[in-house]
């Protein structure tokens, strides 16, 4: 078994005793602060802080409120000091983080809750108070609700599910750049470096696709909002072109419907839904030969399920979720996401980030092909 590289912490503690030991640092000099430390190891301020405290238990610094942090005026022998995991290990006993927030837009019995429920039990089995924030899906929001968390220091870490929206939310940004511990769910924000838990939505959206091909349906289209960056979206929509391309089948591309709206934080009304039925009638009438939709999600398919109501033969639609209980809502083919373990490893991978550990910045979880439930 190959031996572990040294944790996050451990490297700023090395750092700090290599100045120490050629002279760079004497005693009565002030040690660099926290947020210069975070920034110098490009780590979280919660990194800095417990490399300093392990330091300071070791009898090395001192720290005046105020001021910062010191060398001490009488040194231990730092050739045979050593900062042992079991020192670092009493740390984290002798503190549990004292609340994390999650941030998200809405939750439903189709998808959402379930997650939110494994965030909040993961969070009790750690003896962590969990701090919820519900955006609404409003970006205005969910960047009040960042920085009331945030600068406020409410909670020491978010898992944030990120709004639809047409570009990144400044204050999200902000934090990852300081370094704060911070764990997205559902999605990702494509280019930036930042922890992540989602499905992997090409495959996803291939296999479903793949399931219609299997069943003979040939002209598919693919029902969505528009997916310029939601990574979630965009990536469902390179699934179901990878399905037709896997089979060397030709994609016609105008078998999209990527327009609609109802759905959209905010928007659902029956004047917005009216409208999105009258879309899919007006696609519907150019492309009688769609046999089947492979829509994005569970509630824009039950608009989807209105407009062809009366159709016949009526089409086939296939989606991502479902209520797990049928009598809430109609019964689709879907991809069901394995939510309640995104929510248990966005916890535990955001308490890693508290404790100084490199974290993956991309965790998959898996998905399942479900049929609809049959009377």
């Amino acid at each position: 078994m190959a031996e572990r590289g040294p944790l996050l912490y451990e490297r700023i503690i090395d750092y700090l005793l290599d100045e120490l030991r050629r002279g760079a640092l004497s005693p009565g000099a002030r040690v660099p602060s926290e947020m210069e430390l975070a920034e110098r190891f490009e780590v979280s301020r919660i990194t800095s802080k417990k490399a300093l405290e392990l330091l300071r238990q070791a009898g090395v610094v001192h720290r005046i409120r105020g001021k910062g942090s010191f060398v001490a005026a009488e040194l231990p022998d730092l050739d045979a000091l050593t900062v042992s995991p079991a020192r670092a290990a009493a740390v984290e006993g002798e503190r549990v983080p004292g609340a994390i927030a999650m941030i998200y837009p809405d939750a439903s019995e189709a998808y959402g809750l379930e997650l939110l429920c494994a965030v909040e039990e993961r969070c009790a089995e750690r003896g962590i108070n969990l701090v919820i924030k519900r955006t609404r899906g409003s970006q205005e929001e969910e960047e009040k609700a960042i920085g009331s968390m945030v600068d406020a220091g409410l909670a020491e870490g978010l898992i944030v599910f990120p709004v639809h929206g047409e570009y990144y939310n400044a204050g999200l940004l902000r934090i990852i750049l300081d370094g704060y511990p911070l764990v997205l769910v559902d999605r990702y924000l494509a280019g930036i470096q930042v922890c992540a838990v989602h499905t992997d939505n090409v495959a996803a959206a291939r296999a479903l696709t793949e399931r219609l091909l299997d069943q003979g349906h040939r002209h598919i289209a693919f029902v969505s909002p528009p997916p310029e960056n939601t990574s979630s979206i965009e990536e469902r929509l390179e699934g179901f072109r990878a399905a037709f391309v896997a089979r060397g089948q030709s994609l016609d591309h105008t078998h999209q419907l990527t327009d609609l709206s109802s759905t959209l934080p905010g928007a659902f009304t029956p004047d917005n839904v009216q409208a999105d039925v009258e879309r899919i009638h007006a696609f519907q009438a150019r492309r009688p030969e769609v046999t089947a939709f492979v829509v994005c999600e569970y509630n824009l398919a039950r608009v989807m399920g209105r407009a062809v109501s009366g159709a016949e033969p009526r089409p086939l639609i296939a989606c991502f979720d479902s209520p797990l209980d049928p009598v809430s809502g109609p019964g689709f083919l879907h991809v069901r996401q394995d939510q309640r373990e995104m929510g248990r490893q966005a916890v535990d991978l955001l308490l890693a980030q508290m404790r100084g550990e490199p974290v993956p910045r991309r965790t998959i979880v898996p998905f399942s092909i479900v049929e609809p439930e049959t009377s």
